[in-house]
C-alpha cells in the first residue's frame, strides 16, 4: 500500500492505543482500587497458572525518550528499600492466593532491573518463588541493560532460572544515541551478550526504536546490522511516541530533529524488509522472531496472545503486576498499583494493596477484546467463531463491521463472514482494531499509528 492510499486512509494522521490490553490503561477509573484486588486475587483458579511482572522503576541514568514509569537514583539504598517493600507485597499477596496457585511466567521489568546486585537479585527471586512455587513449564525473563551489567549479575540472574533476556538497543548511531540521553556502544552490547550466553541464556530479545532524533535511513540499517550480527532469536521494533506532556523528561529532545510522518514510516518499512530478508518471521505489527522460536510457532498454531509486554506465548489468563505502577489483568478486569513509588510504598507500609485505580471488565468489553487481540495477532476476524463464543452478543458488532467496510473498502478483505487485512496494508492493523474500540476517543495521548 503506498503513501497515498494511507495518507487518504487516515494513517499518519492518526494517533491512537498501541492495544496491549482492551480497554486501553487510559480508561482506568479510581472506582476500583485494593478492594476489587483483592477479590480479584482470592477467587483465582488454582488449576491455572499465572504469569507475574515485576517493576523496577529505578534507573542511574534516564533515557529522554523513555516514557515509562522510572526514576533516577545515585545509591543503591532507595533501590534496596524499594526491593524490601515489593518483598512485603509478595507477602500480602501470597497470603490471599487460593493454595496451590502457581506461576507460569515471570518477567522483571523497569526501569533498570539489572540495577540490583547479585545479593538484591538472589533476595528478589527467593521472595517471588515463596509466593508463587514455579508451573512446570516455567519461563523467566528479564529486561537488560547491558551498560549495567556484569557477569556476576548474570550468573546470579541464571541461578534464579532466567531463560530469556531482553536487551534495550533503539539505535547504535551514536548522534541518535546522543539526542536521546542512551548511550551504549556495540561494543558493550556485544560483550553483554557474551556473558548472557556463557551463563547459559540462549534464548534473546532486542528492541529497536524508529523515529527517533536524527535517525536515518543508512544509520537504521547500519544499526540493523549489528542487530543481525548478535543473532538474536527475536526481535521488538517499536514506533517512538513523542508524548512530552506526559513524559516530561522528552522536553529534552530537539522536535526539529525527529523525522516527519512520512520518513518515520520509510525506516519502519526499511527495518521490517531487513529483518525479513534475514530469516526472521513478521509477527503481529512490530515484532520478528526466528521460525523456529516459540513465537512465530504461536502465530503459526493460532496460539499468539498479546499483553502489556506485547506479543506474547504466554498463555495465562491472569498477569500479577508487582511493584509499583505494575498493572494486572484479572478474568474480571485490569487494576494498576498506586504509580509513584512514594505512594506505592505508602500502601503496602500501611498493609494496604497498592492498587488505586482499575477497570472492571462488562460483556462488551470482553468481546471487543477479542475482537482487537485477534486483529492485532493475526489481521483477522472470523465472525462465525465470535459467535462460537459470544453468542448473540457478538451480533451487536454489526454497525462497527459496516463502519470499516465503509472506511477501508477494498484496503480490508470480507469474505465467507471473514475479515482480514492482506500483507499489504498490515500498517492499518491498529486503525482497524480502533474502529472497535467503543472506549476511547482519538486523542494526542495515543502514539502515532505510523
Amino acid at each position: 500500500m503506498n503513501n497515498d492510499q494511507l495518507r487518504a486512509l487516515g494513517f499518519f494522521d492518526a494517533r491512537i492505543p498501541r492495544y496491549t490490553s482492551y480497554p486501553p490503561a487510559t480508561v482506568f477509573s479510581h472506582s476500583f482500587g485494593a478492594p476489587f484486588q483483592s477479590d480479584c486475587i482470592t477467587s483465582l483458579d488454582p488449576a491455572e497458572p499465572v504469569s507475574v511482572y515485576v517493576h523496577i522503576p529505578f534507573c542511574e541514568r534516564l533515557c529522554w525518550f523513555c516514557a515509562c514509569r522510572t526514576q533516577g537514583t545515585k545509591t543503591l539504598q532507595s533501590v534496596e528499600n524499594y526491593i524490601d517493600t515489593v518483598i512485603d507485597e509478595l507477602k500480602m499477596i501470597a497470603g490471599l492466593l487460593p493454595e496451590g496457585v502457581t506461576m507460569g511466567r515471570l518477567h522483571w521489568g523497569g526501569g533498570t532491573p539489572t540495577i540490583l546486585p547479585p545479593a538484591a537479585i538472589a533476595r528478589l527471586a527467593a521472595a517471588i518463588y515463596a509466593a508463587f512455587p514455579k508451573a512446570e513449564d516455567f519461563e523467566f525473563s528479564v529486561e537488560i541493560d547491558p551498560t549495567m551489567v556484569d557477569q556476576p549479575k548474570i550468573d546470579a540472574l541464571a541461578a534464579a532460572s532466567m531463560s530469556r533476556a531482553s536487551i534495550g538497543i533503539q539505535d547504535f548511531a551514536e548522534d541518535v544515541q546522543k539526542a536521546i540521553g542512551r548511550e551504549q556502544s556495540f561494543a558493550a552490547t556485544k560483550a553483554c551478550v557474551d556473558m548472557l550466553r556463557k551463563a547459559g541464556i540462549h534464548s534473546l530479545n532486542t528492541d529497536l526504536v524508529y523515529g527517533l532524533p536524527h535517525q536515518t535511513l543508512d544509520k537504521i540499517s547500519a544499526s540493523i546490522d549489528n542487530v543481525i550480527a548478535l543473532d538474536p532469536d527475536r526481535v521488538a521494533l517499536f514506533g517512538y511516541a513523542h508524548v512530552p506532556h506526559m513524559s516530561k523528561r522528552q522536553r529534552l529532545i530537539d522536535v526539529d530533529t525527529l523525522p516527519g510522518d512520512e520518513a518515520r514510516f520509510a525506516l519502519s518499512e526499511l527495518a521490517t524488509r531487513r529483518f525479513v530478508e534475514a530469516g526472521l518471521s513478521p509477527i503481529g505489527i512490530d515484532h520478528f522472531a526466528k521460525p523456529q522460536d516459540t513465537l512465530a510457532i504461536a502465530e503459526r498454531t493460532g496460539h499468539l496472545r498479546r499483553n502489556f509486554q506485547g506479543y506474547t506465548v504466554d498463555t495465562c489468563e491472569t498477569l500479577i503486576g508487582i511493584g509499583a505502577s505494575s498493572i494486572s489483568q484479572f478474568k474480571e478486569g485490569f487494576m494498576q498499583n498506586a504509580s509513584a513509588t512514594s505512594a506505592y510504598t505508602q500502601r503496602i507500609r500501611s498493609g494496604t494493596l497498592a492498587g488505586f485505580r482499575g477497570h472492571r471488565h462488562s460483556a462488551d468489553d470482553l468481546l471487543r477484546k477479542r475482537v482487537v487481540e485477534s486483529i492485532m495477532c493475526y489481521f483477522r476476524l472470523d465472525l462465525s467463531a465470535l459467535r462460537q463464543e459470544f453468542g448473540s452478543l457478538a451480533d451487536t458488532l454489526a454497525a462497527d463491521h459496516r463502519a470499516v467496510a465503509e472506511r477501508f473498502g477494498s484496503a480490508v478483505d470480507w469474505r465467507s463472514e471473514v475479515l482480514s487485512i492482506p500483507s499489504n496494508g498490515r500498517q492499518l492493523a491498529r486503525l482497524v482494531a480502533n474502529m472497535y474500540d467503543h472506549s476511547t476517543v482519538a486523542s494526542g495521548q495515543y502514539s502515532k499509528a505510523s
